[in-house]
Parts: C-alpha cells; sequence; structure tokens
C-alpha cells in the first residue's frame, strides 16, 4: 500500500472536470484506489465519490493506492495535481 498527501492548488478546486481527469487515469491502473479527506473515504475511481469530497483550493487530501500497480497509480494522480489538472 502506498499512501501520498497531496493539496488542492488549482483555483477552481475539484469540479467536474478535474474530478474526471482522476477517475479516467486511475481507471487505467489495476489498483483499488481511495482519497481520504478530513475522515471521509471515497472510491478515487468513482466520479460521484470525488465530487462529494467538494475539495475547494487548499483542501488536503490522502490518496491511496494498494495493488500490483499502486506506485505508478499515485505518480500519476499525483502529477495531475501538481500541473493543477492543466487549467492554469
Amino acid at each position: 500500500m502506498v499512501e501520498k498527501e497531496v493539496e488542492v492548488i488549482n483555483k477552481l478546486g475539484l469540479h467536474a472536470r478535474p474530478c474526471s481527469l482522476i477517475v479516467q487515469t486511475a481507471s487505467k491502473f489495476r489498483s483499488k484506489f481511495e482519497i481520504v479527506r478530513d475522515g471521509q473515504k471515497i472510491n478515487g475511481k468513482s466520479i460521484l465519490g470525488l465530487m462529494m469530497l467538494a475539495a475547494e483550493q487548499g483542501a488536503k487530501l490522502k490518496l491511496i493506492a494498494d495493488g500490483v500497480d499502486e506506485e505508478y497509480l499515485i505518480n500519476d494522480i499525483e502529477k495531475l495535481f501538481i500541473n493543477k489538472f492543466n487549467e492554469e
């Protein structure tokens, strides 16, 4: 299992487009993927779950991946956050 904390740094937070990018990216991998915010854990491959987090700019999230390709999954998701989901 791999865990990594990330911060939402894009201005609009996790709205529909970033959530869709996260789900598309995570779905390429076989590992289980979850995201935790303030004790709420959701399936990171579920767009509805991601939208329910209502993560605004500055929100801290914990990414958790468990499986055969967990490191690759976490690295690719982290890159989305670092690149501000290519919005800015």
